[in-house]
């Protein structure tokens, strides 16, 4: 086992009283009210990138010398909200509307000082095409408690991307380590109107202080290629209540952890957390793998890995109060984009997302190679980063190869595993039930090679700091 990174500045895990004493509940965040601007007749366009290629953002950077369960929560708004909506009684219509006006007052411009506009979903319908959308994990902002601790500045730890297909048959998250050192583009604060010039080369947390969310998701846009027209916002306090509402996600330890950095003390096999403990799970990063950021965002994986899980299953489906418990949750602690809080975009958003596959969502980290310049940093794995935005970009679906997971992750040993020889879609023959040789596809035709990560259907365990 590798000795772990040594820490960079700002940390989120500075010292071990930093998690002591941390709140179950917090406040809300303070929402950024936006002036909505007029909706625009023109449709959006069914490929959901842009021109700016990531070997190009790789070689300027070259040349100039260069928290959480957040996409999971963004689903939980959407469905949480769908249900209600559908319910029927007049009593869910009122609260829907009061839900829906609460995320409404606090959301926040994501437009960067740009014009352009997001053509709307139908009303109440599944999206027409793919889309992306960026759920960002801030710490220190505006509303934190401070039982989670103070930091030097407002730094956006958690950056994750999910891209859609154009079918709504796969998706892909894409978690972004925090210490990536890539260009940064301009960047204009949407409530002071503060302009920030371009840098060269920063770390990717740094970006939500140049310009709050909107400079966020302008910065994975231009190292990805993708236009991303909706995000979300969490903290700390939010990720706590998210949590309590879905009455706990059962994780997997290989063996017993205790991380006086995080607070996370936990024994071998497999716990139901929520509350302070979930987070201290999402926080961890001396306690799992090689007590890196890399190995944090493999708990990360499994964590929303599992809570997809609960979700989708009757236990959360065919309980009303749990439902109605999750929207109030998220509308009081999520921070939405002034272009996913209407409520026919929620709506349409879990519409899309309802009967995906679990088998076809794969939860990835962007490719990485240590910063030759400062042993605490990253830069971009320029080859096999390609590879991931261009099938990103091209709307192609994202397998990964056997060894996809890292030291900070196994696989349960009751999992089972499926033969990429046996086809498992397609014509099935009648007398034996099976499929048809017409039916199997090329099972490498989708692998990237090299990828970390897992699907949301694989069921993990951490691994313990030095096992």
């Amino acid at each position: 086992m590798s000795e772990p990174r040594r820490r960079a500045s700002g940390d989120d895990t500075s010292s071990p009283s930093d998690a002591s004493g941390a709140a179950k509940k917090s406040s809300a965040p303070a929402g950024r009210a936006a002036a909505r601007r007029a909706a625009s007749a023109q449709a959006a366009p069914a490929s959901a990138t842009h021109s700016t290629p990531l070997q190009q953002v790789v070689r300027h950077r070259r040349r100039s010398g260069g928290s959480r369960f957040a996409i999971t929560g963004l689903k939980l708004v959407a469905g949480a909200l769908a249900v209600v909506l559908v319910s029927g009684a007049s009593i869910a219509g009122v609260y829907t509307w009061r839900i829906s006006s609460t995320i409404s007052d606090n959301d926040v411009d994501i437009s960067n000082g740009d014009n352009n506009t997001v053509a709307e979903p139908p009303q109440y319908g599944a999206f027409d095409g793919g889309f992306n959308v960026l759920a960002v994990g801030a710490d220190n902002i505006a509303g934190q408690d401070a039982a989670f601790g103070e930091r030097d500045a407002e730094l956006n730890d958690v950056n994750i991307l999910l891209h859609v297909s154009a079918d709504h048959t796969s998706a892909t998250v894409v978690s972004f380590p925090r210490d990536l050192v890539i260009p940064g583009p301009a960047c204009t604060d949407p409530e002071s109107g503060r302009e920030y010039s371009a840098v060269s080369a920063q770390p990717l947390n740094s970006s939500y202080g140049r310009g709050g969310l909107g400079c966020v998701v302008a910065t994975i846009s231009e190292l990805t290629g993708l236009d991303i027209p909706y995000a979300g916002l969490f903290t700390f306090g939010g990720t706590v209540a998210m949590s309590d509402a879905v009455g706990g996600v059962p994780i997997c330890l290989e063996e017993a952890i205790e991380d006086p950095y995080s607070g996370l003390d936990l024994p071998e096999g497999v716990s139901v957390v929520q509350g302070q403990q979930a987070l201290a799970y999402l926080r961890s990063r001396h306690g799992v793998g090689d007590g890196g950021d890399l190995s944090r965002i493999s708990s990360q994986q499994a964590y929303m890995s599992s809570m997809m899980r609960v979700m989708k299953s009757d236990a959360t489906l065919s309980n009303p109060g749990k439902i109605l418990g999750l929207a109030n949750a998220a509308a009081e602690n999520v921070i939405l984009s002034n272009t996913l809080s209407p409520l026919p975009t929620m709506v349409s958003l879990a519409l899309t997302l309802k009967d995906l596959d679990l088998d076809n969502m794969t939860f990835v980290t962007f490719p990485t190679v240590e910063n030759p310049s400062d042993v605490n940093k990253l830069i971009p794995s320029e080859t096999l980063a390609e590879e991931l935005v261009t099938k990103l970009q091209n709307d192609q679906p994202i397998k990964l190869d056997e060894n996809a997971l890292r030291d900070g992750s196994v696989v349960t040993a009751d999992e089972g595993t499926v033969d990429p020889a046996v086809p498992t879609d397609g014509a099935t023959d009648p007398a034996t039930g099976l499929p048809t040789e017409t039916a199997t596809a090329d099972p490498s035709a989708d692998v990237v090679t090299g990828l970390q990560g897992q699907s949301a259907a694989q069921e993990t365990c951490s691994a313990a700091f030095g096992s």
